[in-house]
């Protein structure tokens, strides 16, 4: 931290030679829709990409096929302020979020549209299809950003968390990036903003060939019914570790979120052991979180599970070893017993109204 802080502080020279410096900063943001809205961390990377430079022209790509596409569009065109324009890719093709056909898709929009920097959020959706449309593009992408600098120099974590990288892009356009949509919040007054609606433009698929479909086909989508929120956005999460012991322990878990208004996380160890499926996984290779409340119960505190929960704004940590690394991010622990903490938590919270 203190070498990111030094280096932050020191004059950077100007690069003449730069690609940055030879036109204005556009960003092509591929998102991310479902329901006729688009996502909550494909509206993160429009923030992001408000902080690559002034005058940045911000373009926003959805791709599917039906009414829900068309509605996700106009949601676009609403959900923020700084979106120029929302370019629209309607084809059976993209009718499921497999990477080759998006891949081939951002290549075509980029040799049109010529865009400085190419952002999406480092959640499956993005990680699945920008490494793709990188090698297609013969470029280099950085990863997991988590503070943008201008147009050239970005913040990553290495090592679990452990430490940031300063990263300065130097290679030839466009820049792409993924960036954790916890690290850029979306201000309520640009979420609410519906005064300026960005124009909406439909993609020219014509150049777009069946070489570009790939080899993957969609087999099938399966998701939980449930009520609670999405365990990505969700403003409290608890999460169960492998001292739950078993599936049928894990739905004291789900009591509890229930009374609270909660998501359900749990850590690679209690996914591996088959309590809960894959999608609940906390950490650097589950999902990344940064709710406002985070409890965790019989959760050791391995540094892959604290690397996807750490800028939780308060932690709340259960375990009955006083000396499990947990209690060493927690802002609040208690060494205690799991399974004589939850009954008696679900016992005095009133229900959920």
């Amino acid at each position: 931290m203190a070498m990111l802080t030094a280096f932050r502080t020191t004059t950077l020279p100007r690069f003449s030679s730069s690609i940055f410096a030879s036109r204005l900063v556009s960003t092509l943001v591929v998102a991310e829709h479902e329901g006729g809205s688009i996502k909550g961390s494909s509206v993160s990377a429009v923030e992001a990409a408000k902080a690559l430079g002034d005058g940045n022209s911000i373009s926003v790509l959805l791709a599917g096929s039906g009414p829900s596409l068309q509605e996700a569009a106009a949601h676009a065109a609403s959900c923020h302020p700084s979106i120029s324009q929302v370019l629209v890719a309607d084809s059976d093709k993209f009718t499921h979020s497999l990477a080759e056909p998006w891949a081939g898709l951002v290549h075509i929009v980029q040799q049109k549209g010529g865009y400085s920097h190419i952002i999406a959020a480092a959640n499956s959706f993005g990680k699945n299809i920008l490494p793709r449309a990188a090698a297609l593009l013969d470029v280099s992408p950085i990863t997991d950003v988590i503070n943008i600098f201008g147009s050239s120099q970005f913040v990553r974590p290495i090592y679990a968390g452990n430490a940031l990288c300063t990263v300065r892009y130097t290679g030839s356009s466009p820049c792409m990036l993924t960036i954790r949509s916890t690290s850029f919040p979306v201000p309520a007054v640009s979420a609410n903003s519906r005064s300026n609606e960005a124009p909406i433009s439909q993609v020219d698929l014509s150049t777009f060939g069946e070489d570009s479909v790939g080899k993957s086909r969609y087999v099938q989508h399966t998701s939980q019914d449930t009520e609670r929120p999405d365990l990505g956005s969700a403003r409290v999460v608890v999460t169960g570790g492998r001292g739950l012991k078993s599936a049928e322990n894990f739905k004291m878990m789900e009591k509890l979120a229930e009374k609270l208004g909660a998501a359900v996380g749990a850590t690679r160890a209690a996914v591996d052991a088959g309590f809960v499926p894959n999608d609940l996984q906390v950490g650097q290779t589950g999902k990344i979180v940064a709710p406002e409340l985070y409890m965790a119960f019989g959760v050791s505190g391995a540094i892959q599970h604290i690397a996807g929960m750490r800028d939780s704004r308060v932690i709340v940590a259960v375990n009955k070893d006083s000396d499990a690394p947990i209690f060493q991010v927690a802002d609040y622990g208690l060494v205690g017993d799991l399974f004589e903490v939850i009954p008696e938590l679900l016992e005095k919270l009133p229900e959920k109204k």
